[in-house]
């Protein structure tokens, strides 16, 4: 009798220790947060940020250098017609429409990723880039435009730019324009690619879009000081980008080298199909791309918070960097290009947040306690309106980095475990979808809402605010009272607004909820992997059947 319950005793016991394996919890800590990637993840991260890192600086001084080129062409055209500035709404104009353009880049986004893999895209999105960067050196040259002669500051004026090229400076918005479709497809898809590199583990995607964004703000960081303090000053405006297509060219070539999963239903053809067919299939695509995401977005508590929590929280942080800090900068210093100090400190500040979202990911569970920060952050800049620095010292331009540090801190750690939210969430719900999405990803979707929300609202406002701006000028010689209304004021708005929106969300009231109701944790995806590896051997864990476990265990 004794050897017949041996077996029973014998798979009972098995049984009871699966599940008491089961019932363990991964526990992911700062010192093996590297480990939980297999090598292959860790080979892809390693070139994505390589690239990332080149794409970065070369971003870092061609956007720093063609605000401060168009801010002092534009204030130098008016000087010499005599007329009132209109500096701001012109450069407003340039920025939005860059914005906007970006929206139809974004366009192109869905239908590509779709027919090709994410790797390809980017590449040749980002090369795209460097070559459009590349035609305004040359108009500039070939108008002749000439790299800043030395000792040229201390012989001549800060108003003195006769080695600029003699183009008309609007010449300027369309070309910023094309330069807008590359830098929208590419913005797009480096929140997405992720996803193709680690999978929808909440935990993965966490520690890789930290990893990513600390590496990438090193990068900004170094860029926007290196155009600040060397590029301009020794180079020029028109010349201080000249890095920006070389770096944007490696950026391509590193990232040919990700070796992702194939992209699922290839369409064939391709290759054959002309721009005007793809453009008219990426407006389509991207048409019901948005209006999914609109649909998702709006379906519940759930997601209808994400469009004040990213796509405002974004505008702010943008207005800050393009627009704030170029009117300090021209305004109050009397240099444009000085406006590069204050956006290294907004990108230290970044780096900060997201090395804290990395250190912390395991005691932050949500987004909702970084989003709240970031709008508490956001009432640093009322100082602006009140500040009277010293014209033409550099060391004041210093002190806004400073405070840009802070601000830009509660906007990157919001904006990392956001996205890296989205992106597990969203994949989830890709799983369960069972194809209803006729071939749409879900997380596009959402992200080229989001992000298309964001360009709207930013092509809008910055051309009206840049204009109110130039008429304060006008009017008083001094921005003071604009500063006070576009950064003070309207960032207390956009605050409440965002601290309202991180409780709307069920389960939201908490100060640090664990999971806001709906959500896939990472503790839902490690229980199902192993439900999986039990079933794979034979055994279930239901509570039915833990029962009779502990039934059988009991008889034995």
């Amino acid at each position: 009798m004794a050897d017949l319950h041996k077996p029973h005793g014998s798979s009972s016991e098995t049984l009871q220790t699966v599940h008491l394996e089961s019932q363990k919890k991964t526990k992911y800590s700062i010192s093996n947060s590297w480990s939980i990637f297999t090598s292959k993840e860790k080979r892809n991260i390693g070139i994505y940020v390589l690239g990332i890192m080149l794409y970065k600086f070369g971003i870092e001084a061609f956007n720093g250098s063609m605000i401060a080129l168009a801010t002092s062409r534009y204030d130098r055209e008016a000087g010499l017609a005599g007329k009132p500035a209109r500096t701001f709404e012109r450069v407003g104009l340039l920025t939005g429409l860059n914005q906007a353009c970006q929206c139809l880049g974004s366009m192109l986004v869905t239908p590509l990723i779709r027919k090709n893999p994410t790797k390809t895209v980017i590449s040749g999105a980002v090369l795209a880039f460097g070559v459009l960067t590349a035609v305004l050196l040359i108009v500039d040259a070939s108008t002749g435009g000439t790299i800043k002669p030395r000792g040229w500051d201390k012989m001549h004026t800060t108003e003195d730019l006769d080695y600029y090229g003699t183009y008309n400076t609007d010449v300027m918005i369309p070309f910023y324009c094309f330069t807008g479709l590359a830098y929208g497809m590419v913005e797009t898809i480096r929140r997405v690619i992720a996803k193709d590199i680690v999978g929808g583990n909440i935990q993965k995607l966490l520690r890789m879009d930290s990893i990513v964004h600390i590496f990438y703000e090193i990068s900004g960081t170094g860029g926007a000081l290196t155009t600040s303090l060397v590029l301009i000053p020794y180079l020029g405006n028109n010349m201080s980008f000249i890095i920006t297509p070389i770096l944007l060219a490696a950026a391509s070539i590193v990232w040919r080298l990700i070796t992702a999963p194939p992209t699922p239903k290839i369409i064939k053809g391709l290759e054959v199909a002309t721009i005007l067919e793809g453009l008219l299939e990426g407006v389509v695509v991207f048409f019901k791309s948005l209006a999914l995401g609109i649909k998702i977005l709006i379906s519940s508590r759930r997601y209808i918070w994400l469009l004040p929590g990213y796509s405002l929280a974004l505008y702010s942080h943008r207005f800050l960097e393009n627009n704030i800090s170029t009117v300090i900068a021209q305004r109050y210093l009397g240099d444009a290009a000085w406006s590069q100090i204050m956006v290294a400190g907004s990108n230290f500040g970044e780096l900060l947040g997201a090395l804290f979202v990395f250190l912390f990911t395991t005691l932050i569970h949500t987004p909702l306690p970084w989003i709240r920060l970031d709008s508490l952050m956001l009432s640093i800049v009322w100082f602006l309106a009140f500040w009277r620095p010293a014209d033409q010292k550099m060391s004041q331009a210093w002190i806004v980095a400073g405070a840009f540090t802070p601000l830009s801190f509660g906007w990157a750690a919001g904006d990392v475990s956001l996205v890296a939210y989205v992106q597990s969430q969203l994949q989830g719900e890709e799983e369960r979808s069972g194809g209803e999405y006729d071939g749409i990803s879900p997380l596009s979707a959402v992200m080229s809402c989001l992000y298309s929300t964001y360009i709207v609202l930013y092509a809008i406002m910055s051309p009206l605010l840049g204009s109110y701006i130039d008429g304060v000028y006008k009017r008083r010689n001094d921005v003071h009272e604009a500063v006070k209304y576009v950064a003070g004021v309207q960032y207390s708005v956009i605050a409440g607004i965002i601290l309202v929106a991180t409780f709307v969300p069920k389960g939201s009231f908490a100060f640090n909820p664990k999971k806001l109701n709906g959500d896939i944790t990472a503790d839902d995806e490690e229980t199902t992997e192993r439900d999986n590896e039990a079933n794979a051997r034979g055994f279930e864990t239901s509570p039915s059947q833990e029962d009779q476990v502990g039934d059988t265990s009991r008889t034995v």
